[in-house]
């Protein structure tokens, strides 16, 4: 495989020819819509498809909620390892509180490609958002903690599920503690089913970082407690911040260098974010928002706007600016570049593999990228 970046002058048929590649290809592989417009800055993924690809041991996740689209998910399996399905949640008292969308057609299509289907469980309230009091119950009620495991066990071998992942966020500092001790208790239950459990761990890269997201995770303890965890190392670019990378390499190379002072390589796995974010300028801190788009989505903007790509080398990341309607935008997003650069701190630091926040958009030059970089030809 190739990365290719286009050029002023361009077309998919002159790349094509001077390649040596299918034009076929070229539109398939990068997802390009007829009449197959490209962006000068724009990373295309080059094959000529030769020999077979064989799945390798590096483990791949991807995150996704009821509500995905089959065919969208039918494309993605082949390149998962686990199939995360968000998101299970749980009332004050312990109970277990199900998806609203059934999601037997994910267990069934996981388990028929042979990827682990992962029952995730996350502490949302009714306003959908991260709720402290719901995380302080399970965690310190013994009570309402073990009705909460009980459930969860039942629910993983009647649903067919193969493993459980904790996201817990926003966790007070008084319960680093006993979160630490409910990871512990969660995974005793379910390694008894012969399942591993795994927790997500806020990005942190000091013991006492200070923040609502870092202060209720204590890495060493959590890595001793889990099987395995995912560094969630991404939203540096955010719906609410100033625009900027949402993965920027440098930042996520200091998380995982932090992360392996108190949880073993082959314990983590990286975070990798599967979408973008469009800010409209000026940002103004408390008022501006940014819209989430895809990568392929992102790519479409820039050729429906004449934007050139640039790609930052520091963040490793591509962006853009153009102007619609008499408003600049600014985009930053994930292209095939910036995937190998995280794929290159996988194998430099030995990583247990990857996961990915999440897999509701199709991204097929990046599972393509991932399987030639990870896994074995024939």
């Amino acid at each position: 495989m190739q990365i290719y970046v286009v050029k002023e002058g361009d077309t998919v048929m002159k790349i094509a020819q001077e390649q040596g590649v299918p034009a076929d290809t070229i539109i398939y592989n990068n997802q390009l819509e007829d009449p197959y417009p490209l962006v000068v800055g724009q990373a295309l993924l080059l094959t000529k498809g030769e020999g077979a690809l064989v799945r390798q041991a590096v483990e791949t996740a991807g995150y996704a909620y009821t509500y995905i689209n089959p065919d969208t998910l039918g494309q993605t399996l082949p390149y998962l390892s686990k199939l995360c399905v968000f998101s299970y949640g749980f009332t004050a008292e312990g109970d277990l509180v199900p998806p609203q969308n059934d999601d037997s057609f994910m267990i069934d299509m996981a388990t028929a490609n042979g990827t682990a289907p992962i029952l995730t469980v996350t502490p949302f309230g009714a306003d959908g958002k991260f709720n402290n009091y719901l995380i302080s119950a399970v965690t310190n009620d013994m009570d309402v903690q073990q009705k909460f495991i009980g459930q969860l066990t039942e629910k993983v071998q009647q649903k067919g599920f193969q493993g459980v992942d904790i996201d817990f966020e926003y966790i007070l500092p008084q319960d680093r503690v006993p979160f630490a001790e409910f990871v512990a208790n969660v995974r005793e239950a379910i390694n008894t089913l012969g399942y591993p459990v795994s927790v997500a761990l806020a990005p942190k890269t000091s013991d006492n970082q200070k923040g609502v997201l870092y202060e209720g995770k204590d890495y060493g303890l959590l890595g001793e407690a889990a099987d395995n965890v995912l560094l969630m190392t991404y939203e540096w670019g955010y719906t609410y911040g100033p625009p900027m990378a949402v993965a920027p390499l440098h930042m996520v190379r200091k998380v995982v260098e932090y992360a392996l002072t108190r949880i073993p390589a082959e314990k983590v796995n990286l975070g990798i974010p599967n979408y973008g974010y469009d800010w409209t300028l000026p940002f103004v801190q408390g008022v501006s928002s940014a819209k989430a788009i895809g990568n392929v989505q992102a790519v479409q903007i820039a050729a429906e706007n004449g934007a050139q790509i640039q790609f930052d080398e520091v963040s490793q990341s591509p962006y853009f600016r153009y102007t619609k309607d008499g408003r600049e935008h600014e985009v930053w997003f994930e292209d095939v570049r910036s995937m190998q650069a995280k794929f290159n701190l996988v194998e430099e630091y030995g990583l247990r593999g990857m996961g990915y926040w999440q897999i509701m958009r199709l991204f097929r030059a990046n599972w393509m990228l991932l399987a030639d970089q990870f896994w074995i030809r024939h």
